[in-house]
Formats: structure tokens, sequence, C-alpha cells
């Protein structure tokens, strides 16, 4: 008895000293907002490819003109490399015209879950995470049966 109550301490233990932004990594409705869809077109400025999530960073022609950085979350970095989506192909190439789309945050400006890119050329590439619990849009490949 001793024993079980020693583990269940020491387990407790764990729990608590895990820092919260760990314990709650893949909470979408956490973050961002799926009743809040967002599209916006602008040019890709740089993407960073790190984990646990790849972001890319477009700026986008506001109505005044003026350009504001966009910030994406895409899925993370080994997932998407097994998809064929890797830095280093062209359609993530700086300078490359696109139109972003997926969720709004729920606490940040100008950033967002990506779920797609579209492309001048009519092509788009599913960048999202899957199974995160992101609304089922029929863009992630895994909710197709």
């Amino acid at each position: 008895m001793k024993q079980v109550h020693l583990s269940l301490v020491a387990i407790a233990g764990i729990v608590l000293l895990t820092p919260a932004p760990i314990r709650a990594h893949h909470a979408f409705a956490a973050e961002f907002d799926a009743n809040r869809p967002v599209a916006v077109k602008g040019v890709i400025a740089r993407v960073d490819w790190i984990n646990p999530h790849a972001w890319i960073h477009v700026d986008v022609k506001n109505a005044e003109g003026r350009v504001e950085r966009w910030m994406f979350e895409l899925g993370g970095p080994g997932p998407l490399t097994r998809r064929g989506v890797t830095k280093n192909i062209p359609d993530l190439k700086p300078g490359t015209e696109i139109t972003a789309e997926g969720f709004l945050s729920k606490g940040q400006p100008r950033r967002a879950n990506g779920r797609v890119l579209k492309y001048l050329d009519g092509h788009t590439l599913f960048v999202g995470s899957q199974g995160t619990g992101a609304p089922v849009d029929g863009r992630d490949p895994s909710e197709r049966q």
C-alpha cells in the first residue's frame, strides 16, 4: 500500500511540475478560434522550420497600403516532411505570392493556425497539423475516407 501511495505522489508531482504549455500543447481550441477563418494574400517573408511547429511569415498590405507581417503556425517539421513539404521546396521560397488560409488566434493579432497555402497558378499546399482539433474542413488529407 505504501508503494502505491508513493507512486501516486510521484506521478502527481511530475504532472504538477510539467510546464503548462507542454501539457496543453495540442489544444487547438485553447489558442485558435474555429469560428473565425481567415485568408490573407501576401508574400512569403520567411519560414521558420522549428519544433514543435514550423511557422510561415507573410507580408500583407493592409487597407492603408502599409505592410503588416502575419504569422501562421504550420504542422511540425516531421509530419510536414513525411507529406513531402520541406523547408527547401520552391513553394516556400521567400518572395512567393500566396493566399494563406487558417483560423485566427484568440489572443495574438495577425497570428493564425495555418491550414492551406494557395498559389497564383491555382495549386494548393496543406500545411496544417493533422488531428489537433481544428475544424473538419476536408482540407486535411487524414480527414478523407
